[in-house]
């Protein structure tokens, strides 16, 4: 069975496997993300090098941040990482290992690799929601990404979830409004505490013990979640629509959301169809199986 090096890069650290190309894994390690684009690439092509002697391994696989175009090898947008926008890694691991590379963005990776093998591997329409600092996603049709002419697809954190219009309008995004970021932020205020003070985790540990503030603020963030996740549903109408982000790993995570969004069935929207929710399988390594997963599939085509 072909083996294949895949690396999950983040915004500190690049986590790496080995792993079969039925998904199982091998070897698993990681380092520090390097201060500069030279050590960052000599990393990847070393570790790569040592796994090639290791294992023979047979192809690059890699998940990254920003608007990864899979095509060129190139990734735009903006992220943790100012380096990497810009370069091929395409060109630049073939020159150092020998190997082919394929790259896809971090959320869609995640997307594939619970389609492939997760929570939505009996599905081929998913949509794919992390909540977290941010809003984060991906939109999988026939199970494959669909990114979008701007690389933009499944961006659902750049949605407008509230508005004002008495006098000048202002809008307000899904990740500035349902972000746990923004939770812990709000929180914090009204309780009259120093911004960062508190975390996601623990304002929900708060609302659990039964801080009123917490309560009500959580209650809130439920429903930013459920009127996203209502909008996803009457825009792409998928199958199913799969929560990632350490916060939906939460027992109570999927039931509070689906109570929601009884309430919204109930009231005067005029939906019929109540989005079907579940969690992610795999947590982080949702990313690793991703990216073979998109490797696998471009060397089809």
């Amino acid at each position: 069975m072909r083996k294949f090096m895949v690396f999950d890069i983040g915004g500190s650290a690049v986590k790496w496997s080995v792993i079969n190309e039925d998904g199982s894994f091998v070897e698993s390690g990681k380092f520090n993300v390097s201060s500069n684009r030279e050590e960052f690439f000599s990393e990847l092509a070393k570790t790569t090098n040592e796994m090639k002697d290791k294992y023979d391994v047979k192809g690059i696989a890699i998940s990254a941040p920003g608007a990864v175009d899979s095509e060129t090898g190139v990734i735009g947008g903006i992220s943790a990482i100012p380096y990497i926008h810009g370069p091929n890694f395409k060109e630049i691991l073939k020159e150092a290992t020998g190997l082919d590379a394929e790259l896809e963005n971090d959320a869609n990776c995640a997307a594939l690799g619970e389609c492939w093998l997760g929570a939505g591997k009996d599905n081929k329409d998913l949509a794919f929601v992390v909540c977290g600092s941010g809003i984060g996603g991906a939109i999988v049709k026939d199970k494959k990404i669909h990114g979008g002419i701007h690389k933009h697809g499944g961006e659902f954190g750049y949605c407008s979830i509230t508005c004002e219009l008495d006098g000048e309008p202002k809008f307000t995004s899904w990740s500035q409004a349902g972000s746990t970021t923004a939770l812990a932020r709000k929180v914090a205020k009204l309780k009259g505490l120093e911004e960062g003070s508190l975390d996601g985790v623990q304002v929900f540990d708060l609302c659990n013990k039964g801080d009123e503030i917490a309560i009500n603020e959580v209650n809130k963030y439920y429903f930013i979640m459920a009127v996203g996740i209502y909008n996803i549903q009457y825009t792409y109408d998928p199958e199913v629509i799969i929560l990632g982000g350490a916060i939906s790993e939460r027992p109570e995570y999927v039931d509070e959301i689906n109570k929601r969004l009884d309430a919204l069935m109930n009231s005067d929207l005029e939906g019929t169809i109540k989005p079907v929710l579940k969690t992610c399988v795999f947590g982080n390594d949702a990313n690793k199986l991703g990216s073979l997963c998109n490797y696998l599939q471009r060397e089809k085509q």
